[in-house]
């Protein structure tokens, strides 16, 4: 996006522009002559870029998507309003009072962290970003300073904490080596020697995590897509996984976790949230429910009884069927199912594709779980609960 359109589109003329895209609700080639007729054609593709952007970022942002800017790759990259305001509320327990966000993007965590009544100021290299950032904050009427600077080049000492998102994407698309990101993971490991926030991909190495820093994993309506690196006195646990539902937030650390053995396949099975596997904590769901894992290596957990926990989808076992896909098909075909939902762990099978060659056809729906227990394939019917 270019910086003088983006500018002009804050203008009082540009924001008529706008409001004239986002009341078309598209960008047909009838909207775009239309437009073209009252604003010159890079005005016109920045107001209709805002218009679609908006639209697409109501998932991460809610209402505020609608006064927010953004940029296509700045969306794609920003904290999801609600995780951004978990890690801000952190901070807030935390007692710190003021923020320096190194590398800032559109602004996602600057504003959840100045609502949150921090005092605020972000950095980034790229000029367009800085001043959809500083845009951002003007209309959701938060304080905050943004400016275009090297984050690398920047001192955090007059701040309580440091904030960084290095960016995981080269030329080449995302990469997932810590040497790749931008900046790279040297800079990333001085930032942890002082009380520091660092958002990470959820994949990253437990191992890569330094000993006296915490890595938290955290889901968000049962997604999970990235991590963060608390250090200093904001590390409070070794490992994290913090649940974000529309109930509201629960939290599971490695403090909750005392272990659990491999048992047979029970009544009930439960499926863990991805950021309780992605932290490690597959076993302390275990224990919560009174139960095990139905093997070592795989993340489902298996008790004698019903336990509701935001940490993991509960189902009750209704029976065992045929592992093999002849016999299985034979089985579901015999019990009338039609519709199959079909969840796997541990073992090499494509559900869309299994789903095709089973050629079912009956009026029933079922689950079917298909894992392995003590090394072989085994396959579960079972009911959510």
């Amino acid at each position: 996006m270019d910086l003088d359109a983006f500018r002009w589109l804050l203008t009082d003329d540009g924001q008529r522009l706008l409001a004239e895209a986002v009341a078309a609700g598209d960008d047909s080639l009838a909207t775009l002559t239309r437009l073209r007729r009252t604003a010159a054609p890079e005005h016109v593709a920045v107001a209709l870029t805002q218009a679609t952007l908006r639209v697409r970022a109501r998932d991460k942002f809610g209402d505020d998507a609608d006064r927010m800017y953004f940029t296509p790759d700045g969306l794609e990259q920003a904290t999801r309003h609600r995780v951004a305001e978990h890690r801000a509320a952190r901070l807030v327990a935390a007692s710190a009072e003021t923020l320096i966000d190194l590398g800032c993007g559109i602004g996602g965590d600057l504003l959840a962290a100045s609502r949150a009544g921090l005092t605020c100021a972000g950095v980034d290299l790229d000029p367009v970003r800085v001043a959809v950032a500083e845009a951002n904050l003007a209309a959701l009427g938060l304080p905050g300073a943004v400016q275009v600077a090297d984050a690398t080049t920047v001192s955090t000492a007059p701040f309580d904490v440091a904030f960084a998102d290095p960016a995981r994407r080269t030329a080449r698309g995302r990469t997932f080596d810590v040497d790749n990101w931008t900046p790279p993971w040297p800079f990333v490991e001085g930032l942890l020697a002082r009380d520091s926030c660092v958002k990470v991909a959820p994949g990253i190495p437990h191992d890569l995590i330094p000993h006296d820093v915490e890595g938290e994993w955290v889901s968000d309506r049962g997604e999970v897509k990235e991590a963060a690196l608390w250090s200093g006195r904001l590390a409070t646990t070794r490992r994290r996984a913090t649940v974000i539902g529309d109930g509201g937030l629960a939290t599971l650390t490695d403090e909750d976790d005392p272990g659990a053995p491999v048992v047979p396949v029970g009544e009930f099975l439960y499926e863990p949230d991805g950021a309780v596997i992605r932290a490690g904590l597959v076993t302390a769901v275990a224990a919560g429910v009174g139960g095990g894992l139905v093997d070592e290596h795989i993340a489902y957990v298996t008790a004698g009884s019903a336990f509701r926990t935001p940490f993991a989808r509960g189902y009750r076992v209704l029976e065992e069927v045929p592992y093999r896909e002849k016999q299985l098909r034979a089985a579901l075909r015999e019990r009338g199912i039609g519709r199959l939902t079909i969840k796997k762990r541990g073992v090499d099978v494509v559900p869309e594709q299994l789903r095709a060659r089973l050629s079912l056809s009956g009026d029933a729906e079922a689950t079917l779980v298909l894992t392995r227990v003590a090394g072989a394939g085994v396959a579960l019917l079972v009911a959510p609960f």
